[in-house]
């Protein structure tokens, strides 16, 4: 394990850098220590986990305050910088839950509040069902569940009544069967204005998020690990998440073309315990358009 100080904003708690083994490679994490120490007092960690097109550089809209408990800020295997020694074809749900239960026990956490973007909410969901004990909250921002896993299980079918998340799995497809050119010219592009319009279905108001927010996007495609990602939700067993015991939050954001409103409503008829949201003026990334919203909402939740 490596540890590296990595120097954030002035004000801001420090990030701590580690590199981690797990069973899918080595992991990379950044560690915020909570006020007063009290993690590793009660063995429990915020844990922040990205979506198949992101990194844990998505959740930095949240983190400008001190934690309460430590903040655990995950690069999943296969994106980020923890794609070394990663293969895509084992990039399952099971297998990349079980990489980020290793990370967090190696790091010494007994618990953990899990807060899932997009695909993260969809693996904060197998966390909380398949290590029910540990697993203390669950916060979804956008997950993308029922209506993705459809699409993935029939594309051709699913164009014309959920297109934006069809036609960005189509294009991760064909992207990732370019093998090692593939990445390259997803970054290439984010350079363009092309990129922009790419991304606009998105954001509630694509004209208010910033160039460098795009780029960034694009730096964090890995359309093979996209694609072995989706093709393994496509055949989810969804009824094990009858068995979660803890508080669940589920947001979308009222513009999302992801993350549909039947896609709550069938969550609350499965999971216990769970309480759904719509941000307002918002797309898929709520943690970029409305991150005030979003910690006044994880606040409520992870409060004592």
């Amino acid at each position: 394990m490596s540890v590296q100080q990595v120097p954030t904003p002035t004000g801001a708690p420090t990030l701590r850098r580690q590199i981690l083994p797990t069973g899918l490679g080595p992991c990379t994490v950044r560690v915020q220590q909570g006020v007063g120490g009290r993690s590793h007092a009660s063995g429990t960690a915020d844990v922040y986990l990205h979506g198949a097109a992101g990194s844990w550089t998505t959740f930095r809209p949240l983190h400008s305050a001190a934690p309460g408990h430590d903040r655990v800020l995950i690069d999943l295997p296969g994106w980020g910088e923890s794609t070394k020694g990663t293969r895509p074809e084992h990039l399952g749900i099971e297998a990349m839950a079980r990489a980020i239960t290793e990370a967090l026990k190696a790091l010494g956490y007994r618990r953990w509040n899990l807060i899932g973007h997009s695909m993260g909410g969809f693996l904060a969901l197998h966390i909380a069902a398949a290590w029910p004990e540990r697993t203390a909250s669950v916060a979804t921002i956008s997950a993308t569940t029922f209506g993705a896993a459809e699409a993935a299980r029939r594309p051709l079918r699913s164009l014309s009544s959920f297109p934006a998340f069809t036609g960005m799995l189509l294009a991760m497809r064909a992207t990732a069967a370019l093998g090692p050119a593939g990445r390259p010219l997803v970054r290439a592009i984010g350079t363009t204005p092309v990129m922009g319009l790419l991304m606009s279905p998105f954001f509630a108001d694509p004209a208010a998020i910033s160039a460098s927010v795009i780029r960034g996007l694009a730096d964090d495609a890995r359309p093979a690990s996209f694609s072995a990602a989706a093709r393994d939700a496509a055949h989810y067993d969804f009824g094990q998440w009858r068995v979660i015991r803890c508080p669940v939050l589920a947001t979308r954001g009222d513009s999302d073309v992801f993350t549909l409103p039947s896609d709550l409503v069938r969550l609350a008829d499965i999971v216990p315990h769970v309480q759904t949201a719509t941000i307002p003026r918002c797309g898929h990334f709520a943690n970029i358009e409305q991150p005030e919203i979003i910690q006044r909402l994880l606040d409520d939740l992870l409060s004592p």
